[in-house]
């Protein structure tokens, strides 16, 4: 019995031991350590964290103290599963406690593939970095202040980066959709890069920030830039769709309709047209120049509607005596001789006009702002070799956001901050599905977004802010666009305009930054009155 028992517990012990052996061995190999690891790191990449400081700012002579929250916010897909990190930062006044009372505004650039850095430290958040604008900005150190034109004392700012922009990234994903390690030739951005991907991502950050914050029965905006509008566009009608009714929404430099610039047509020439006047009318290229620039660009938005837009209709068909007359025309109001006008057949495309217009003085213009001048190699070229006004800020921006994000709200990297995505703008997925249908086209047309928004909430507003000197998203498209909205006319009220004399970016003029604050007061004031 004895020897019974002793065989069977050393069987036991035997046994015991292999099975322990074999669960050791299992766990020391690199299969299983992988396992384990990516498991970590996949909590890891879906975790939200935030860093709160608090600080102050002087607007209107009075002092607002306020909490800067720089973080991330998990959004997750269809299935509940984690689907991407957004980067923010949100500027809050007050202790939370009447925070419904309170308007948010989420503003947001462009690109398509453009982090928020642009708006962050140049327009409206409690601080900006000074430039030189319209000259070309020293390197560093650089210029942090205390920003007097901030519209933090009429609503909250949450500043937000598009997904592969920022410390913002999707989360790599298994076939099935389960949160998964990156594939080395994988970028898990490239999903939510497309119009349509792209304002889902958005509005999906949106409803988890007012859930997360509490914020569902606060005044909401959207504050786009550029590229930023036509997100704003599709955001507003996604918005409503999920119970989600603004208060306002402001168009800053808007493009909402990338089908009227495909090659081929005459719109691009007749929208430009007025810009292209301020801008010469601005560099002193106007024979007997008006004393002031808005009846003046308002007689060549009639020229550009009418006889010009009728001559480029006619073609090949217009005559040598019509041709004479509309480059005589044309050139008084854009500064380019009769000659050269005559010889690209009417038909001034944004980048021969920026090395034209100065080149007896070697020097060309900026694409975002034709305010900024530039120097090329070779005088004679066709086309400027860059554009003067994205260099002369750019190294500004950049190295001020990167510094400010960890230095004064103690958000720890040990990567840069990414301007851009790099590549997005060239994989982007152009395609949209209009409103009315689920039909998809293969450029964004916005306006029916726009309009369907205003039309299901009567109450939303929206301002359309331009820039006089802009020939990246010209103010005579936007206004063209806006005018396509179909909306009945006890809604038009809703739907206002604004012009500064500045370029893409109206805050980098300080003295437009200013008009425009004075504006968006009014605004905020309109759109939040019931």
């Amino acid at each position: 019995m004895r020897r019974s028992l002793s065989c069977a517990l050393s069987i036991l012990l035997v046994t015991s031991g292999m099975a322990m052996a074999v669960e050791h061995d299992e766990a020391e190999k690199p299969e299983a350590k992988s396992a384990a690891a990516k498991d970590k790191e996949k909590a890891k990449a879906a975790e939200e964290k935030s860093v709160v400081t608090s600080h102050s700012v002087s607007i209107n002579g009075r002092n607002y103290a306020y909490k800067a929250t720089a973080g991330t916010l998990t959004i997750r897909d269809d299935k509940d599963a984690p689907d991407a990190s957004v980067f923010y930062v949100a500027y809050t006044v007050g202790d939370g406690k009447d925070s419904e009372k309170r308007p948010v505004t989420f503003f947001y650039n462009g690109g398509p593939g453009s982090a928020s850095l642009w708006l962050h430290m140049g327009s409206f958040g409690p601080v900006r970095v000074a430039t030189s604008s319209p000259e070309a900005t020293a390197p560093a150190p650089y210029q942090v202040t205390g920003n007097a034109d901030s519209l933090l004392d009429k609503s909250d700012l949450v500043f937000v980066d598009a997904i592969g922009t920022g410390y913002s990234h999707g989360l790599p994903k298994d076939k099935d959709g389960k949160p998964a390690e990156k594939d080395k030739d994988d970028n898990p951005n490239k999903r939510f890069w497309g119009t349509d991907q792209d304002i889902d991502a958005f509005g999906r950050f949106i409803v988890r920030y007012i859930t997360v914050n509490q914020r569902w029965n606060s005044p909401k905006f959207l504050f786009g830039e550029s590229y930023g509008t036509p997100r704003s566009a599709g955001l507003a009608r996604y918005l409503e769709s999920h119970g989600v009714a603004l208060n306002g929404v402001v168009l800053l430099s808007s493009i909402l309709n990338y089908a009227s610039r495909m090659p081929g047509l005459d719109n691009d020439y007749v929208n430009l047209l007025p810009t292209f006047a301020a801008i010469a009318w601005y560099h002193n290229k106007v024979p007997n120049k008006p004393a002031s620039l808005e009846p003046f660009v308002d007689e060549v938005r009639g020229f550009a509607r009418g006889e010009y837009s009728v001559a480029l209709a006619k073609g090949q068909d217009l005559s040598p005596a019509e041709r004479d007359a509309i480059a005589q025309k044309l050139s008084r109001y854009i500064g380019l001789s009769p000659q050269y006008l005559k010889d690209a057949n009417l038909r001034v495309s944004q980048p021969r006009f920026r090395k034209e217009l100065l080149r007896d003085q070697r020097r060309t213009l900026g694409r975002f702002d034709g305010r900024f001048e530039g120097i090329d190699a070779d005088a004679a070229g066709e086309s400027p070799e860059f554009d003067p006004s994205s260099t002369a800020i750019s190294g500004a921006f950049f190295s001020a956001i990167n510094d400010y994000l960890t230095r004064e709200l103690k958000y720890p990297s040990d990567v840069p901050y990414r301007m851009n995505a790099g590549a997005a703008i060239g994989e982007w997925d152009w395609r949209h599905a209009i409103s009315g249908s689920t039909r998809k086209v293969q450029l964004p047309a916005m306006v029916g977004d726009l309009s369907e928004a205003m039309r299901t909430n009567p109450h939303l507003k929206v301002l359309s802010a331009n820039g006089w000197y802009d020939l990246a998203t010209p103010f005579f498209a936007t206004e063209y666009d806006l005018a396509h909205l179909d909306i009945d006319p006890s809604l038009r009220k809703n739907l206002s305009f604004s012009y500064y004399p500045s370029g893409h970016m109206v805050y980098l003029n300080l003295d437009a930054l200013k008009q425009m604050k004075s504006d968006l007061v009014k605004f905020y004031d309109s759109a939040l009155s019931k």
